[in-house]
């Protein structure tokens, strides 16, 4: 654990120190009962008193009582505050995750973040409920047993802590090792949701491809090596919490018999040995706890280092402290000489630059792979240049307000991704406080009203996991009903039609056209009727811009533009 970690505990301080108070009474009660037992033998016993007896039995259950009112007390305060100082754990992750670039989210396996996210705040969440109070209410009641132990008689106690020294050093060696089991265990079980998310959303092709004996086997090895390590880091965990423990029973066996002799020599009297005997035990069972705590702890630790992998991770694009508002846009964008790199160090955008104005369409063109949708990341500031600037209004997007630019610009993607919820909550997500009118208006314009209004439950029908229970093109058209609603400045739209017939284009292009007149609408499309139908046709080849213009005038001249298209006709594909 780092100073991260204990950084959120601070807004949580005043609930904890009353919740150590607590056990502090509550250790402070359950010390005195042992004692109680000294006074039971030599006075009201061996002594024969019938008043005595009364009363320290009266102070046994007395005491018994007050230390369990306490010991809930401080568990049910602590839990709450745990969980609460773990859920703001678990929303900073999330909201990191939420400032991640694209990037991040193209090299990192679903499943592995699930399992950090959820798995691993789990445990530490976990530990920190059960194991954390527990910690320090053992350790105050193992150090005042010490206290009386040795209060009560020194040699005794040392013969009886002798093998404490070896005990602490198995632990210590056998943590280490129980850290890097409990690591491999973790990426095992990660390993295993990234597989079932996997093959879970792709389940199609698995069965289309007759892969399902190959994908059981898959899970089989997979969750053959999840068992691995799980009984790899059991057999360490055993050996972590046993040997110690096996250790101070040794040692406890030494003062018996040590205690006995004193007892039967008449160096120490019966109720003291009782008393030691008393709290010998009870030293027994907190030493036992603490050391099973401490395997506990170094789980934690690996969960909040996985944790911290994606905490650390840097985030691509951020907002400048003296960043400017713009709550209202005109709509004239432009990309000026901008170069981007991915990670390996190749050009995805090679000082590519175009503008375009407000009121019209623009549409970018090109083969797979020339980096048409990375422009479209960078419009939306998902990502930064390399170099080079954009603008909306003449003002680099990298001064403006992050809201403001997501705002004003809106992308919808090649794959739109819809939530499980009604077809209403989707379109509304953009603008929540949007009317039953709004919605029907911008699903109208999409093209989507018709289909919508003939299912059995209209509007409020669910659209499935990720949408699944819709075409690939109802998909599509209640996307762009979600970005017609937003209102925005400057509508990015990838492969709009991709998933469309020619009758749907056509409602699309004239849907997108009534809803952003006067506004900029930038295209990116393999489809020749989309192209003819801007204004403005950049052609980009090679992560360059290599041809542009009015698209009658592309299509009437030789050029990347030209044989772009007919590529596509000989093909008897219209891209």
């Amino acid at each position: 654990m780092d100073r991260r970690a204990f950084a959120y505990l601070l807004p949580y301080w005043r609930r904890l120190v009353l919740v150590l108070i607590i056990s502090l009474v509550s250790t402070a009660t359950t010390l005195a009962i042992p004692y109680l037992s000294k006074d039971l033998i030599d006075t009201a016993l061996v002594g024969r008193d019938l008043a005595a007896l009364r009363r320290i039995v009266s102070w046994f259950i007395a005491l018994g009582v007050f230390g369990f009112v306490l010991n809930v007390a401080s568990g049910l305060r602590y839990t709450r505050v745990s969980a609460e100082i773990l859920f703001d754990m678990r929303l900073s992750l999330y909201q990191h995750l939420q400032r991640l670039s694209p990037r991040f989210f193209a090299r990192t396996r679903l499943g592995d973040i699930v399992s950090r996210i959820n798995n691993d705040i789990s445990e530490i969440q976990r530990v920190a409920a059960e194991a954390a109070l527990a910690w320090v209410g053992n350790v105050l009641f193992l150090a005042g047993s010490l206290v009386m132990m040795v209060w009560l008689d020194w040699r005794l106690s040392l013969v009886a802590l002798a093998p404490m020294p070896l005990s602490l050093v198995a632990l210590v060696v056998y943590r280490r090792r129980l850290e890097r089991h409990v690591a491999a265990l973790r990426q095992r079980s990660a390993d295993i949701g990234s597989f079932l998310i996997e093959t879970l959303q792709a389940m199609s092709l698995v069965v289309a491809s007759n892969a399902q004996g190959r994908e059981s086997a898959r899970f089989r090895g997979l969750n053959g090596a999840f068992i691995e390590a799980l009984m790899t880091m059991q057999r360490v965990t055993y050996f972590a919490g046993g040997l110690p423990g096996t250790l101070l029973s040794i040692g406890s066996a030494i003062a018996f018999f040590y205690g006995g002799l004193r007892v039967i020599d008449g160096t120490l009297t019966l109720g003291t040995m009782g008393a030691f005997l008393a709290y010998q035990m009870r030293v027994f069972a907190p030493a036992q706890a603490l050391m099973g705590l401490y395997a506990s702890l170094a789980t934690a630790r690996v969960s909040w280092a996985r944790v911290c992998e994606i905490l650390d991770f840097p985030i691509d694009v951020t907002e400048r402290a003296d960043a400017m508002p713009l709550p209202v846009a005109l709509g004239d964008l432009e990309c000026d000489a901008v170069t981007l790199t991915t990670d390996r160090g190749a050009r995805v955008l090679d000082a590519v630059s175009f503008r375009a104005r407000q009121g019209g369409t623009v549409a970018l063109v090109g083969g797979s792979g020339v980096g048409k949708s990375t422009i479209a990341y960078l419009v939306t500031r998902m990502l930064d240049p390399d170099s080079g600037v954009i603008r909306l209004d003449g003002r680099d997007l990298r001064m403006l307000k992050l809201a403001d630019v997501r705002r004003q610009v809106v992308l919808v993607e090649q794959e739109p991704t819809l939530l499980h919820a009604t077809v209403a909550e989707n379109i509304r997500y953009v603008r929540p406080d949007a009317t039953d009118a709004d919605v029907r208006r911008a699903a109208a314009a999409a093209g989507i009203a018709r289909f919508v209004e003939a299912l059995p439950l209209g509007y409020e029908t669910l659209v499935g996991e990720r949408g699944l229970a819709m075409s690939a093109g109802e998909r599509q058209r209640i996307a762009l009903a979600r970005a017609f609603l937003a209102d925005p400045a400057v509508l990015v739209l990838d492969e709009p039609t991709a998933a469309l017939d020619a009758v749907a284009q056509r409602q699309v292009i004239d849907g997108y056209q009534a809803v952003m007149r006067g506004r900029t609408t930038i295209l990116i499309t393999h489809r020749r009727e989309l192209a003819m139908a801007a204004d403005y046709v950049v052609v980009l080849d090679g992560a360059r811009v290599v041809d542009e213009g009015r698209p009658r005038d592309l299509a009437a001249r030789p050029g990347a533009f030209a044989t772009l298209f007919e590529i596509d006709r000989a093909s008897g594909v219209e891209a």
